[in-house]
Formats: C-alpha cells, structure tokens, sequence
C-alpha cells in the first residue's frame, strides 16, 4: 500500500510517497494535497527534511528505493555519493559511470530524481560553475547550496 504525505516546507510543501516501508517520491508542491496518507515514514522523512532545512542535518537515514531505468538508476546512485557542502557537474557524473559523452543524458536522469534533497541534484552546477536548471527553480538551489555552504 501506497502512503502519501503533505508537509509544510519554506518552498510550499514536500510531497512525500511511501510503499512498503521506503520512501520512493520527495516532490516540492505549491499546494496542500487533500488526498493524504501519511505513515510512520513519510513523517520521520519530513522530519529529516526539516533537520536538513535548519541546518541540523547532513546525512539522512530514511529508507528509500528509487524506481527507473537502468541508467538512471546509475546516475542516481552516484548522484547519491555527492556529500554534503560539494558540487559536482553533469559531465564528472558522465565520467563516474563510465558514459563521459553522455553529460546530457545525465543531465535530464538528474532532472527526473524522484528523491529531491534526499537525493542531492541541487548539488550538480555547469561545467563552467554556473547554477543550470533545478525543477523546483534556480532560487531554491541557491538556497539548498548556501545552506550547506553555512553549515
């Protein structure tokens, strides 16, 4: 069974799903979902999150799995092996799994994360050190960077 919770957050609310024990979607909403289904852990998930958002956090421990295709998967996993208070850029992505032409295709794997913060792709910037694109917008990722720059 699917669980679905909606939490407050500074960006609107997380959206957070969870099946049979793990967290599988952390989305950013603009508004309060009225068809919610919290359990245990989407709860202690928006707990984490908060703990992250006041710079209490760095590392989480909730469960999760992610669900794609093979090659996403790959980036995400080594999307996941970015530390906290770190960039990288789409094309050292490209380059850790073995694919160093496929920096675009990494790009839009990183664009599909369906594990926002939890997963870090708000810490994958340009080669150039520019900020790309971020689904939620530019200034949350210049928020979620500065952040960790602070703690």
């Amino acid at each position: 069974m699917k669980h679905v919770g909606c939490y407050a957050c500074p960006f609107g609310y997380f959206r957070i799903e969870e099946e049979a024990g793990k967290v599988i979607v952390i989305d950013v909403v603009k508004e309060r979902a009225e068809d919610v289904s919290p359990s245990p852990v989407t709860d202690e998930a928006a707990q984490e999150l908060a703990e992250y958002l006041a710079g209490q956090r760095r590392v989480f421990t909730i469960p999760y799995e992610f669900r794609g295709t093979p090659f996403r998967l790959q980036v995400w996993r080594e999307l996941a092996k970015v530390p906290y208070g770190t960039t990288t850029t789409y094309k050292k992505l490209a380059e850790a799994i073995g694919r160093p032409g496929a920096y675009h295709a990494v790009g839009g794997a990183v664009g599909a994360n369906p594990l926002s913060i939890l997963v870090p792709c708000h810490r994958v910037i340009g080669t150039n050190g520019s900020l790309t694109g971020y689904a939620w917008g530019l200034p949350m990722k210049k928020y979620l960077l500065a952040l960790e720059q602070q703690h």
